[in-house]
């Protein structure tokens, strides 16, 4: 069959350079590629920060369990139920709970607000907060020994109280010590539970 004095036949369209090649990007390795940058980590950990929880699950597990299997015992104790029982029965299921819960988030699951919980999930977590929080139990820790606990629950009271945004200095410290001090004289003389007095304790 002959074609019109002129003109051509129309070339046929270019076949896609792209097309079962594989040299241009799918969109799997864009959102994989994604992920891998900076900002793909940090929404993914934003999006997932209910493992945090998991982690310290797992780490008070480990610690219990730990504790309770090192645990000195009464060579002369009879009985299955002895003093390890339940930290090794509560570090067990620490550790349950965690996996489950890892699993759970892994899978989609995000933690929802009560109803009548006030609380964006979206935004980010106050890290401030937390670190001072975390600074002042860790101060109470290590004064507890050295100063008693008056004093050292004195301070706890006090800074958890300015960790979260009290600023009445004319009252927190006087309600911090009264607190402390009623904490001590609850469990040392009435509970007769053994906390380390200070010094404070022997002048009084």
């Amino acid at each position: 069959m002959t074609t019109p004095t002129g003109s051509s036949p129309a070339p046929d369209p270019a076949p896609d350079s792209t097309e079962g090649s594989g040299a241009g990007p799918t969109a799997d390795s864009t959102a994989d590629s994604a992920a891998a940058s900076p900002g793909g980590r940090r929404s993914w950990l934003r999006e997932h920060s209910e493992l945090g929880v998991c982690v310290l699950l797992l780490v008070l597990g480990v610690l219990v369990l730990t504790d309770a299997l090192t645990m000195d015992v009464d060579i002369t104790q009879r009985g299955p139920v002895g003093p390890k029982t339940v930290p090794v029965v509560v570090g067990i299921g620490l550790l349950v709970v965690a996996a489950l819960l890892a699993v759970d988030v892994l899978r989609g699951g995000r933690g929802e607000a009560e109803g009548g919980e006030d609380v964006d999930l979206s935004e980010p977590a106050d890290w401030r907060t937390v670190l001072l929080l975390s600074g002042i139990f860790l101060g109470a820790a290590v004064l507890i020994e050295p100063a008693g606990f008056p004093v050292a629950g004195a301070l706890l009271f006090w800074g958890a109280a300015f960790a979260l945004g009290s600023r009445r200095v004319d009252r927190d410290p006087l309600i911090a010590a009264v607190l402390s001090l009623f904490t001590y004289v609850l469990f040392d003389k009435l509970l007769g539970v053994p906390l380390p007095g200070g010094p404070l304790m022997g002048v009084l």
